[in-house]
C-alpha cells in the first residue's frame, strides 16, 4: 500500500470505532431518544442514574465479582499452566486441549448446564440429595456465582502464562532443585516470578472480564435479584416504559470509563511481558521438573477442575435436552426423547438462528479476516505516528462489553441515514462482530505476517514491484496457512458469541446466542437447552476442524 491509502484505512478505521462510543457519548447528554426532533442537552439521565440505588448495588457487585473471580483464576490458572509447561504431569498431551474449552463456550451456555445440572432440581443435585440425603451448595448466590465465574476464566490465565513459560529455559529451575527446592517452591520462588508481569496481564484481564459478565449473572444472579453492570444495562431498556436510551447511555459511559485504564494497563503490561520473555528466553534448553509422588494428586486436581467446570454442565445440559421429564424416581432412559429438537425445528426464528449463526462465523469469519488482514498490511512495516495511533484504536473495542457494542451499533444504524435500512440485516450483525473482536482478530493476523521475514518484500521491491502488488502476490500468498488459523479462531469465536446481538436481534437477523438470552427470559427451558446443544455441537465441529488443520500444518 503506498502512504496515502494506509492513512485512509486507519481513518475508515478510527470512524468505525469512534462513531459508536461518540454517539454513546452524545445520547447520554440528552432528555431523549437521539432521534427524537425536540431533544435538548441536559445531565438528567446522570442526576436519574447517580441517584438510584439498583446503579450503585450492580457497581459493587461488579467490583466483587471481578476481584474473587481474578482472586481465583490467577493462583489456578498460574499454577496450572506450570504444571501442564514445567513438570512431568502425566497425559499432558490429552489434559492442555481440553483445558481451554472453556473459552470457546458461550458463557450463557455455561450458565444454562449448571442450572440444569446444579440447580434445586438439577441432575447432580437430584442425585447428590438421593444419595447423602442433603445438598451442601445453593447455586443462586454471589458466592457461587464468584466461584464460577473464576474457574471458569482459568483459561485466560493458563493461556498467557503457559506461552510465557515455554520461553524460559530450565536452568534456573535445575539450579532451585540442586539447592534442595521442592516443586512448589520453585514454581511460586522461580518459574512463575519470572513471568510475572504475564500473570499480571491476565490478572488486569480477568478483572476486566468481571465487569463485562453478562450471561452467568443473568442466570445465575437474576433468581436472587444480583445485579451487575451489564444486567443492569439489560434490564434499563423500559426504565421508563419507553426504550431510556438515555439512561442506556450514562451506564455504558460509565462502563467505558472503567474499561479503559484497565485496557490502556494491559497494554502496558504487554510491552513488559514481551521484553522480560525475550531477555530470559531459553526455549531450547528445557526438561521437566520431577513432581514425584505429587504426579498423581496433580492430574486429580485439574481432572475435578475439568469434571466441574465443562463436563457437569455440558453434560447436564445436553442430558436435560433428549429427556422429557426428570426429577427423584425418574428412570432417565424411559424418558429419553428427541421431541424438543422437533419442536425446534417447528419455529422458522429459531431455525433461522442457527442457519445465521453458521452463516455469521464462516462468512462473516472470512470478511472479518480480510478486513484485519488489510488494517494489519496498512501498518505493515510502516514505523509512524499513525499506526502509533492505530494501535491505541485497536483497542478502545475491547473496553466495551459485547453487550454495550450490540446497542452502540444499533444506535449508529439507527441515526445514520444511509445505514438505517440496513439496521435489520446481517450486515448490522457482522459489523457489530468484527468491531467487538477488533483488536482479536487483528493479533491473530498480526501474528501470521510477522513470520515472514523483511528481506523477500525487500526483494519484491527492488525488482520493481509496487507496495500493492508485493502484499498481494507475495506477502499474501506467504501467509495464506496463517489467514486460514486465523479464520477458524474467529469461526469458533463468532459461533460462541451471544451477548453482542441482544439488542440487533430482529426478524431476520437471529443468531443463536441472541436467541438463547430471550428463549432464557420467556421460561422455554426446554429449547434453550436444545438449541444450546445444538450450538455445542458446532462449537465442537470446529475445534474439530482446528484440531486436525493443526495436525496437518505441523505434519
Amino acid at each position: 500500500m503506498n502512504r496515502a491509502t494506509r492513512i485512509a484505512v486507519i481513518v475508515a478505521m478510527a470512524i468505525a470505532v469512534l462513531a459508536p462510543i461518540g454517539l454513546v457519548v452524545y445520547q447520554s447528554f440528552l432528555d431523549g431518544p437521539f432521534f427524537q426532533p425536540k431533544i435538548s442537552f441536559t445531565l438528567s439521565a446522570y442526576e436519574f442514574v447517580l441517584d438510584d440505588e439498583d446503579f450503585f448495588d450492580a457497581l459493587y457487585n461488579s467490583a466483587v465479582i471481578a476481584f474473587g473471580m481474578t482472586a481465583i483464576a490467577v493462583p489456578v490458572g498460574a499454577l496450572l499452566a506450570f504444571l501442564m509447561t514445567r513438570t512431568d504431569l502425566p497425559g499432558r498431551r490429552w489434559i492442555e486441549p481440553v483445558i481451554l474449552v472453556p473459552m470457546f463456550v458461550s458463557s450463557v451456555v455455561l450458565a444454562f448446564g449448571f442450572v440444569v445440572s446444579l440447580g434445586p432440581a438439577g441432575f447432580v443435585t437430584l442425585w447428590f440429595k438421593s444419595t447423602f440425603g442433603f445438598v451442601p451448595w445453593y447455586l443462586y448466590s454471589k458466592t457461587t456465582l464468584i466461584v464460577i465465574a473464576g474457574l471458569t476464566h482459568v483459561p485466560h490465565v493458563f493461556l498467557y502464562t503457559s506461552s510465557a513459560l515455554r520461553s524460559l529455559g530450565s536452568d534456573v529451575e535445575e539450579a532451585a532443585r540442586m539447592t534442595g527446592a521442592g516443586p512448589l517452591r520453585t514454581a511460586l520462588t522461580v518459574s512463575l516470578p519470572m513471568v510475572m508481569p504475564n500473570i499480571l496481564y491476565a490478572a488486569v484481564l480477568v478483572f476486566f472480564l468481571g465487569f463485562e459478565l453478562f450471561g452467568l449473572p443473568l442466570v445465575l444472579g437474576d433468581p436472587e435479584g444480583i445485579l451487575v453492570l451489564a444486567t443492569y444495562l439489560y434490564k434499563l431498556t423500559n426504565k421508563l416504559g419507553t426504550p431510556s436510551y438515555q439512561l442506556m447511555a450514562v451506564v455504558v459511559v460509565a462502563i467505558i470509563c472503567i474499561a479503559l485504564p484497565l485496557v490502556a494497563l494491559q497494554r502496558f503490561l504487554l510491552r513488559a511481558a514481551n521484553r522480560y520473555v525475550s531477555v530470559k528466553g531459553k526455549a531450547a534448553a528445557q526438561k521437566p521438573v520431577s513432581i514425584g509422588v505429587w504426579r498423581w494428586p496433580a492430574a486429580a486436581m485439574i481432572t475435578a477442575w475439568l469434571l466441574f467446570t465443562v463436563v457437569v454442565p455440558l453434560s447436564g445440559l445436553v442430558l436435560r435436552a433428549f429427556v422429557s421429564s426428570w426429577g427423584e424416581g425418574v428412570n432417565l432412559l424411559d424418558v429419553l426423547t428427541l421431541d424438543h429438537f422437533r419442536e425446534l425445528m417447528e419455529f422458522p426464528n429459531l431455525t433461522r438462528g442457527i442457519v445465521n449463526t453458521l452463516l455469521i462465523a464462516s462468512v462473516g469469519g472470512a470478511l472479518s479476516v480480510g478486513v484485519y488482514t488489510m488494517l494489519n498490511l496498512a501498518a505493515h512495516r510502516w514505523q509512524s505516528g499513525w499506526t502509533r495511533l492505530m494501535d491505541y484504536l485497536v483497542l478502545l473495542p475491547r473496553a466495551m462489553p459485547g453487550l454495550v457494542a450490540g446497542l452502540a451499533i444499533f444506535w449508529v444504524f439507527l441515526f445514520t441515514p444511509f445505514l438505517s435500512p440496513l439496521r435489520q440485516t446481517m450486515i448490522a450483525i457482522w459489523v457489530a462482530y468484527t468491531l467487538v473482536w477488533l483488536a482479536y482478530g487483528m493479533r491473530l493476523v498480526s501474528g501470521a505476517l510477522l513470520q515472514i521475514g523483511p528481506e523477500l518484500e525487500e526483494a519484491g521491491r527492488i525488482v520493481g514491484a509496487s507496495p500493492g502488488r508485493v502484499s498481494r502476490d507475495l506477502t499474501i500468498p506467504l501467509v495464506k496457512v496463517g489467514l486460514f488459523s486465523s479464520w477458524l479462531l474467529i469461526f469458533v469465536t463468532f459461533m460462541r458469541e451471544y451477548s453482542t446481538g441482544v439488542y440487533l436481534l430482529a426478524p431476520g437477523t437471529e443468531v443463536i446466542g441472541s436467541l438463547l438470552v430471550s428463549l432464557w427470559g420467556t421460561g422455554a427451558v426446554d429449547l434453550v437447552t436444545a438449541l444450546s446443544t445444538v450450538n455445542i455441537a458446532m462449537i465442537g465441529g470446529g475445534l474439530l476442524l482446528m484440531s486436525l488443520f493443526g495436525k496437518r500444518s505441523h505434519g
